[in-house]
């Protein structure tokens, strides 16, 4: 039976959660791809469009097509390194960093009131995080 197969289970779970996720983040405009985008450019210092692919395990040219899509609607911008003018880096705009906020924290709201049907939700969401190796 398939429904006693993890991953039968995680696929369907990772389905109704990503789609509770595209219904919460609509709103402001993004969808989870988005959001791990800028949560990326997000880390703090300036980082290379190559490092923000990195950081999420995708290839260049996907990256590449992602950030386009953010830059067209101005959360984020390619400037020059300070550092190194042979090098560009991505940052989140004033606008980008404003709906980056709001949309972190309805992700976060959204993951809590998943986990809620589950005893102890925050402490699981805090053990199956480090089950994942995140």
């Amino acid at each position: 039976m398939t429904s006693d197969r993890l991953g039968y289970l995680l696929k369907h779970v990772l389905a109704r959660l990503t789609e509770a996720q595209a219904s919460a983040l609509a709103p402001h405009g993004l969808n989870g791809r988005d959001l791990a985008v800028l949560s990326a450019v997000a880390s703090g210092e300036p980082v290379s469009q190559l490092e923000v692919a990195g950081r999420l395990r995708v290839d260049r040219t996907s990256i590449g097509d992602l950030l386009d899509g953010l830059e067209e609607r101005g959360l984020v911008e390619r400037r020059r390194s300070p550092e190194d003018r042979r090098r560009n880096v991505v940052v989140l705009t004033a606008r980008g960093e404003s709906i980056f906020t709001a949309a972190e924290r309805v992700r976060l709201e959204v993951e809590r009131d998943f986990l809620a049907v589950l005893p102890d939700g925050e402490r699981f969401r805090e053990d199956l995080r480090l089950l994942l190796g995140e």
